[in-house]
Formats: structure tokens, C-alpha cells, sequence
């Protein structure tokens, strides 16, 4: 899905501007991701682009529509969410449910995700019996049981600790080789950031605005061996000098 934003900008009335004219096109099948300060409006374009917000002023389109029309966006939250009275299947089954699957297409679609998350095992088990990144997981293959063609991830693994981290950001690479979803992936780990993506955007102070854009080099797939190799380090260092920058 091919992303397009024109002069956005976002006003809360309580709080002022928080998004100042973002332009940005996204091709399809490409990996984006934000960084930027704490409360510089990075989730604020995400729930613009998945319809939970409206933009002040701009346009937006996906694939030529508006974000209310078009069809196959899926959306990870900071925590993952999940119902807990309800098993990891039900819980990814939801919304399929919602949108009126019916079975038996329902339940070998949750089936499916749950083993390309490594999951297989754990159908039956409620959250609380799960790890953070099991839960993780499971809102990862929610989000991808509706077979989206963007995905909006809001710092999805943030919580999380180094080696898991590492290990969810290794699951989310072998999923989009497969599928080639079109990618905004929000975080303040620069690591994370030059390992996942193609492309960086880094946000300024709110109202927040892009200023500055990174191509990432390296090929596909990515190995753990990639993050000690020196020109990943002068990326990074890249990275951590443009959002210094970004903070003044």
C-alpha cells in the first residue's frame, strides 16, 4: 500500500499543535520508521493514518483513499492489549469476528498466525499465562490475521527486554520478507531503528515536522552479526547526532 501525506498538521484543543506540515510518501512494501523526542507527535501520525485521528489540515492517502476507505490497515499498540477473559485464539480471532469471518475460514486463519508467531502451542492459554513477548505475539498476529497490507507499530517492543526484543525484531523481518507489508514502525531505539528499516525519519521538536531522512544500506535478511559490523555503529552515530539536533 503506497502512503501519501500532504501538509499535514495536527491541533489538539487542549494542547496545541502537535503535528506542523508533514509531507511524506511511502512506496509500497517499504519499511518506515520514526524516531524522534517524546511527545513529538510520531503516534499522533500514526492514529492518523490508521483513522483514529483526523488531521487538522493536509491530506492524507492510502493507495489513493482516504484512511477511512481503505481497507487492510492493522495497528500494534504499545502494550499488546489483549482481552483477559479471552484465550491467545479467541483473542487473535477478534477481529475476524468483528468483521463477520465465519468459520471454518476463521479458525484455520487464527491457527496460521499463531504458528508463524511460534504459537502454536499456546492457542489455549489465557494472557496472564504468558510471557511479555508471548503476549506480544499474539497482538502481532491479531494485527496480521487480517492479512493487512499496512501495519502501523507504535513502539511494540519497547517494554520488553534487550534479548527478547532482539528476537521479536528478528520474527517481525521473517514475516515482512514473506508478505511485504508497507511498514511505519514507531521507537526511540536507534538500533532497533537501523536494524528493521529501509528508510528513517527523524522528527523534530512539537509541533512535530521530519527533519532529517536516512537510507538504510544494508540487505535482506538482516543477522545478529550485522549489529557489531562498523558501518552499523556509524549509522547509529548518525542517528544519535540528528536527534540531539532534533531536541534543540
Amino acid at each position: 500500500m503506497r502512503v501519501q501525506l500532504s501538509h499535514v498538521s495536527k491541533t489538539f484543543d487542549r494542547t496545541g499543535d502537535v503535528l506542523s506540515d508533514i509531507s511524506l510518501d511511502i512506496p509500497t512494501g517499504q519499511f518506515v520508521t520514526l524516531l524522534g523526542p517524546s511527545g513529538c507527535g510520531k503516534s499522533t501520525l500514526l492514529r492518523i493514518l490508521a483513522d483514529l485521528e483526523a488531521p487538522s489540515a493536509g491530506t492524507v492517502a492510502l493507495d489513493g483513499a482516504s484512511p477511512r476507505d481503505a481497507e487492510a490497515t492493522s495497528y500494534v499498540f504499545q502494550e499488546p492489549r489483549l482481552l483477559p477473559w479471552r484465550r491467545a485464539a479467541a483473542n487473535v480471532a477478534l477481529p475476524l469476528e468483528i468483521t463477520g469471518v465465519a468459520e471454518p475460514d476463521r479458525s484455520r486463519r487464527v491457527a496460521a498466525e499463531l504458528e508463524r508467531v511460534g504459537l502454536a502451542d499456546f492457542a489455549r492459554a489465557y494472557p496472564d499465562e504468558l510471557s511479555g513477548g508471548m503476549r506480544m505475539r499474539v497482538a502481532l498476529a491479531r494485527a496480521l490475521v487480517t492479512e493487512p497490507r499496512l501495519l502501523l507499530l507504535d513502539e511494540p517492543f519497547g517494554a520488553l527486554d534487550e534479548i527478547t526484543r532482539q528476537s521479536l525484531n528478528d520474527e517481525l523481518l521473517r514475516l515482512w520478507a514473506k508478505d511485504q507489508w508497507s511498514t511505519v514502525f514507531v521507537t526511540h531505539n536507534m538500533f532497533e531503528a537501523v536494524y528493521l528499516s529501509q528508510r528513517i525519519l527523524v522528527m523534530g521538536l512539537r509541533p512535530g515536522r521530519i527533519v532529517g531522512e536516512f537510507s538504510v544500506p544494508f540487505e535482506y535478511p538482516r543477522r545478529d552479526e550485522l549489529r557489531g559490523d562498523p558501518a552499523f555503529g556509524e549509522l547509529v552515530a548518525k542517528l544519535t547526532a540528528a536527534l540531539a539536533h532534533a531536541h534543540r
